[in-house]
């Protein structure tokens, strides 16, 4: 059975706007609208196509657009998809359910097991396109956590590494709390680092490592450790120690990216005790801190290994349980206001309030971003302070005890990738994001974002399925939302996975039970000159001969003066003399005034409802029409009042 596809339809509520407001002098093919008591906006209808999985129990976990096909791979329970740009299923490719256990260690696909096998949904818990290779790299929880290398076109099995102990990554089969980064190598074997929960399996399982990824599918050494002797290796593991002291203590890598020469990953992480004693509880007892990691990309001895303390703060309240994260370009607009080039790398990230309850985090939630200039700043003020002997190494969940930082005559530059001293180095003051928006009710689960016309577009999915639009001013003034959508039909949450599609026109969004396709802009749903400009939606002016709301490359001549309106000053406005006229009076001279229109020397008719039409006088920016005749203005009722709508059309 293949996964569904479906369409669905969503309105938006008509809205009214009184005539005298600046915004209602509309322009339909020139047309103003005088006397009108009101116009109603917005009874459009937007449709999304959908695509769900084939079981309703197949949940969808991880999503990726290819950058050159625009091809989508989603990663399910038991699935991995190929479909079009318009969610038309290309390829299916099964991973599960099958036989296990997760005490079989090694797994049975390696030997046989004593312990009772039952039917094992596989959760997909990573998947990302090897660009450099044209294969699609996919892991689940089955066996222990075995990844498959699969052909992008076709979805054909190229190899599944499993004949060495490191090949099994984590049978946790929670989704969300493993992240791989892949950094290619130009005609050399590209390296994998990969962060993931362990549950509990400190001996079996790394929390953080960098493998192998050889061009050849076939090699032995597919996903091998970078480097393993019994003295150094391309790996950490968390302590049994560790375990003692704080019996559910993992690390959940929310997010992963690689920015310069350095490869960054963000984490959820208990606190633990600084002295010995145990803190044993319930995981809701603990205290979690969210932390940005940090490796050089070629360092196989993960001496360069930082981890510093995130999060952001607004009136006095500290968000600190990260969501997700985005690394972005900021754009002018954004770039400006953070005093960073706009070529410079942001990170954008989603925090819940306070601590506690990571696992039922509050719906209190913040957005925030970070510039990479200042996290590396950061990062290389605590390694300068460090190497001056000042203070402990400050990782006490992997070294167990506080340890003396060596003080050594060592430059620190902007690429330090540390020594045999000093590291792993933790922190533990916090690195501050910049809040640009907070939300109390409808928890943030993802984000992303991209530039449109020098500004930055922040998207934040939410915990009841809507999508919210923010154009990110940066500080002072923070994000302003201008457009929620609600995305999810059954309401359910917008997992972190979201997408772009090529020419981004469209966002993929994904939840437990659906992929859907929004559209970047909606503009028009606006239908005055006010109410679009006013919208706060970068995307959307107005152009004046068309009498719509649209982005500027649909209107048609949007580079000739006054024919596209990009700011509320800009809209046309207009003043007639006089206001109102009796119907007793017939042929009445009408003056209107009229700024900011495109030129009239063409020609312009005056159109009085479905009465009459006549020729207009254009003198500047004054045009003289005449009301119509006593012959053709019908009787109305004594008592009855009648406004007509007044509209002017220019040849042009």
């Amino acid at each position: 059975m293949e996964g569904r596809r479906s369409r669905q339809v969503t309105r938006c509520s008509g809205r009214t706007f009184p005539a005298g407001s600046r915004g209602s002098a509309v322009l339909a093919m020139l047309g103003l609208w005088l006397l009108a008591v009101a116009t109603t906006v917005c009874q459009s209808q937007t449709t999304f196509t959908s695509f769900h999985p084939e079981r309703r129990e197949w949940a969808f976990n991880h999503l990726t657009v290819h950058q050159t096909t625009g091809a989508l791979y989603i990663g399910a329970v038991n699935r991995i998809y190929k479909v079009s740009a318009n969610l038309t299923l290309l390829v299916s490719h099964d991973t599960g359910p099958e036989d296990d256990n997760k005490a079989c260690y090694p797994p049975l696909i390696v030997q046989p097991c004593s312990e009772p096998l039952t039917s094992t949904n596989n959760v997909n818990k990573l998947l990302l396109i090897d660009y450099s290779q044209k294969r699609l790299l996919a892991c689940g929880s089955l066996y222990q956590g075995v990844c498959k290398l699969l052909r992008l076109d076709d979805l054909f099995i190229l190899v599944e590494p499993s004949h060495k102990k490191e090949h099994y990554l984590s049978s946790v089969n929670q989704t969300g709390t493993m992240y791989g980064v892949i950094v290619p190598s130009h005609g050399q074997d590209g390296t994998l680092f990969i962060g993931t929960a362990v549950d509990g399996k400190q001996d079996y399982f790394p929390t953080i490592s960098s493998r192998k990824l050889p061009r050849d599918p076939e090699s032995s050494a597919m996903l091998d450790y970078e480097l393993h002797t019994d003295f150094v290796s391309s790996l950490i593991k968390i302590p049994s120690d560790t375990l003692a002291l704080v019996s559910h203590f993992d690390i959940y890598y929310v997010y992963g990216f690689a920015s310069g020469s350095f490869v960054y990953f963000l984490t959820v992480q208990p606190e633990t005790p600084e002295n010995s004693m145990s803190s044993g509880g319930s995981s809701n007892d603990l205290f979690y801190t969210s932390r940005i990691v940090r490796l050089c990309k070629d360092d196989h001895k993960f001496h360069s290994y930082v981890s510093l303390p995130v999060g952001c703060v607004r009136n006095s309240v500290e968000y600190r349980l990260l969501q997700a994260a985005y690394l972005a370009k900021p754009g002018r607009a954004l770039a400006a206001s953070l005093n960073i080039s706009a070529t410079d790398d942001v990170l954008f990230t989603v925090f819940s309030k306070g601590q506690k309850q990571y696992h039922r985090p509050p719906d209190d939630s913040a957005l925030c971003v970070f510039t990479i200039k200042d996290i590396n700043a950061r990062i290389k003020d605590r390694l300068q302070s460090c190497y001056q002997g000042e203070g402990n190494l400050e990782l006490n969940w992997l070294l167990g005890k506080d340890v003396q930082c060596t003080k050594a005559p060592v430059p620190i530059d902007d690429s330090f990738c540390g020594l045999d001293i000093n590291q792993p180095l933790g922190g533990s003051q916090l690195v501050t994001g910049h809040t640009l928006y907070t939300e109390t009710r409808d928890r943030m689960t993802s984000v992303t974002s991209y530039v449109y016309n020098g500004y930055c577009v922040a998207f934040v999915g939410t915990k009841s399925g809507r999508l919210k639009k923010i154009r990110v001013d940066g500080p002072p003034n923070g994000g302003v939302q201008y457009e929620t959508v609600q995305v999810i039909t059954d309401g359910s949450p917008i997992l972190r996975d979201m997408a772009f599609s090529l020419d981004h026109t469209y966002l993929y969004v994904m939840s437990e039970r659906q992929v859907t396709q929004v559209p970047i802009e909606s503009c028009e749903q606006y239908g005055t000159c006010g109410e679009c400009l006013s919208s706060g939606d970068p995307h959307c002016g107005w152009c004046v001969l068309h009498n719509m709301c649209s982005q500027r490359e649909r209107c048609e001549r949007a580079d000739e003066p006054h024919r596209f309106a990009a700011a509320l000053p800009q809209c046309v406005s207009a003043t007639v003399y006089p206001d109102s006229i009796a119907v007793s009076e017939p042929s009445v001279p009408l003056l209107v005034k009229v700024s900011d229109v495109p030129d009239l020397s063409a020609g312009i008719t005056c159109s009085f409802g479905n009465l009459t039409e006549v020729e207009g006088q254009v003198s500047g920016n004054q045009i003289l029409c005449v009301s119509p005749a006593a012959k053709d203005v019908p009787v109305i009722p004594v008592d009855q009042g009648k406004y007509t709508n007044v509209m002017f059309e220019s040849f042009y």
